[in-house]
């Protein structure tokens, strides 16, 4: 069993897990209640809660979390290395406001060190989370599974 973390008060090793380039995953439900599970680039907003993934409108995992209804779905993203690993948790849902891509893409280019190319079909699935789990480098509290 994993233990919980504060989501929007992370330990400082567990925060500066999130901020090193790595590549992600994020499942989502199918209609079918299956998962989806894909590659992406994930940023991480303790501030906020939140966790932001960038991406073209016409992607299955767009459709999933928008088959969800108004309410969002329940997703996670995880990434790792080594014998490292983080997971966020929480409702996603996908916004469109320019104003909020444009933030999710201005983090996207901090963590990952590249500005993506403009895109009119990209938006914003944004995840309100509630739960933090893992296991970080040089931890000094118990985030272990």
């Amino acid at each position: 069993m994993a233990n919980d973390l504060d989501v929007r008060n992370p330990s400082p090793e567990y925060l500066a897990f999130w901020r090193e380039y790595h590549l992600c995953t994020l499942t989502t439900p199918r209609p079918d209640d299956t998962p989806h599970v894909v590659p992406v680039g994930v940023t991480y907003d303790p501030e906020a809660g939140l966790a932001r993934v960038i991406t073209n409108k016409g992607s299955t995992k767009v459709a999933n979390v928008l088959a969800a209804g108004p309410e969002g779905a329940r997703v996670a993203v995880c990434q790792v290395k080594g014998g490292y690993w983080a997971t966020l948790e929480g409702r996603a849902v996908v916004r469109t406001e320019p104003e909020l891509i444009a933030e999710a893409v201005r983090r996207y280019a901090e963590r990952y060190e590249r500005t993506p190319a403009p895109n009119p079909d990209r938006v914003l699935i944004e995840i309100t989370l509630d739960r933090a789990m893992g296991r970080a480098p040089a931890a000094t509290t118990a985030m272990t599974a």
